[in-house]
């Protein structure tokens, strides 16, 4: 672990284990078991062992991004991303799905390739710079990659994002993702990608669907582990055709920039009620600041730190939306720190922001994000680029927009 701004901590995910066009939001309200999946399954096509196969266009997806007009206030963009993406029988997995559900969201889910490979072959993985089967994450039991398959596959079909959150999570120590090399990265990459195309094979699971998915096409984009790496990450998936990459830490909330050609998409300092000080817009950085890194405090400690977290989600938002209109990127894990209330506090920040009162709000994926962004004039993009974090727009959007 490093620090990013004073205390604003890195993300390093010790607990992931134990709409585009001009109104409207991300995605409809598939279920992943109804009619798409009915539909999804007459026309899939099985790849390799069955594991996935290719089911032609992703549901509930929005329709063609559209340019912005001359002086239109520009969307506020609204993203909430895991890392891991594992269900480990604590039911976070679908709870988020419902809560994306109930309010026309769409998330991007950073799949740990690990996550489909059981322990029992972990000898398949080769970790760079790391012995054969080793990892700073448990290995899911059976029963737990089961559960991950099922809501992996239901995810996509309701029109969310599946990246990569890699494999091993080395995030300390010479075997450090932040020593590896772009050739390493392919590796990794490689092997992840195969642990997810190959689960029947390894697990001999016969009675689960495939992934609905071509996942060599789907992934266009991850998130390293404990945000290390990106430097030489990127030129490996600049080779590999991605389109973003979401690894950069202490971002601040302002319109993102490209590097490599690729979109950089950063975790953002945020305002951290009570404090002088900005905390990074993840679950376990706002657990850092607040009990130091123990995920199991004093639960008289919980309420308050609860409403602290929901405020600081919120106020980050906030000053967004009412200034300059960066995009605000949240992460998160499927964890129980401290009773919970992480967990609590991203629901609570996303149904705040998803209120109606907030006019032309848009939570969507990455690469829905992504696909907007492409889709503008880059001389807009770049006027977008020049506001600061919490800069209005001078004269006003409109004034702002057509320079007059």
């Amino acid at each position: 672990m490093r620090a990013i701004s004073r205390r604003n901590l890195l993300g390093m995910g010790v607990g992931a284990v134990a709409a585009l066009g001009v109104a409207g939001c991300a995605t409809g309200s598939g279920s992943g078991g109804g009619g798409d999946n009915k539909k999804v399954q007459a026309r899939a096509k099985p790849i390799g062992d069955g594991s996935t196969a290719d089911s032609g266009p992703q549901p509930n997806q929005p329709g063609k991004p559209e340019r912005l007009e001359p002086g239109q206030t520009p969307p506020q963009f609204v993203i909430f991303s895991w890392d891991g993406a594992g269900e480990v029988g604590n039911g976070l997995f679908p709870r988020f799905r419902r809560l994306a559900k109930d309010h026309g969201a769409a998330m991007t889910f950073f799949l740990s390739g690990l996550y489909c490979l059981p322990e029992s072959k972990q000898n398949l993985y080769r970790p760079p710079n790391n012995k054969v089967g080793a990892s700073d994450i448990g290995y899911l039991t059976d029963d737990h990659i089961r559960e991950t398959l099922k809501n992996v596959r239901a995810a996509w079909l309701e029109g969310h994002e599946i990246g990569t959150h890699f494999n091993g999570h080395f995030c300390a120590g010479s075997g450090s993702v932040a020593h590896w090399t772009p050739k390493q990265w392919r590796s990794e990459i490689d092997q992840a990608v195969d642990f997810v195309t190959t689960w029947r094979t390894n697990t001999g699971f016969t009675d689960l669907e495939p992934l609905p998915f071509d996942y060599r096409k789907e992934l266009v984009g991850g998130r390293t582990p404990c945000l290390l790496g990106q430097d030489n990450l990127l030129p490996t998936a600049k080779e590999l055709g991605w389109r973003y990459d979401a690894s950069s830490p202490g971002g601040r909330q302002m319109w993102p920039t490209k590097k490599l050609g690729i979109w950089d998409f950063p975790l953002q300092q945020i305002p951290f009620p009570g404090h002088s000080f900005e905390v990074l817009s993840m679950d376990y950085n706002i657990l850092a600041n607040q009990s130091k890194n123990s995920t199991k405090a004093p639960p008289a400690n919980y309420p308050g730190w609860r409403k602290q977290a929901t405020e600081s989600y919120i106020k980050g938002f906030q000053r967004a939306y009412e200034t300059n209109r960066a995009p605000f990127f949240v992460g998160n894990h499927f964890e129980q720190w401290n009773g919970g209330i992480y967990m609590d506090a991203v629901e609570e920040a996303l149904k705040h922001i998803a209120d109606e009162k907030h006019k032309d709000v848009r939570l969507v994926s990455f690469r829905q994000f992504t696909d907007w962004l492409d889709a503008q004039d880059p001389k807009v993009i770049a006027k977008l680029q020049k506001l600061q974090v919490g800069q209005q727009p001078a004269g006003g959007w409109k004034a702002y927009m057509t320079g007059a």
